[in-house]
């Protein structure tokens, strides 16, 4: 998954440095690279990070009496 993120980012980087401003090339960047990343990487760790807290919730719970 992680080699699919470094080439979403590679080719927005692309993208960026063929704009005609540094202004348009950090939106670019950002829009087209940076956001859409965290928004897919978060949305794919959530099965992850729920089942980590649930983990931990067990762990944390008093054995019953």
């Amino acid at each position: 998954m992680y080699i699919v993120a470094l080439a979403w980012l590679f080719v927005a980087c692309l993208l960026s440095a063929g704009q005609t401003s540094l202004i348009a090339a950090f939106l670019t960047f950002f829009f087209w690279g940076v956001l859409p990343l965290a928004l897919v990487l978060w949305i794919v760790g959530t099965p992850r990070r729920r089942r980590r807290l649930a983990r931990e919730a067990e762990r944390d719970d008093p054995p019953p009496p």
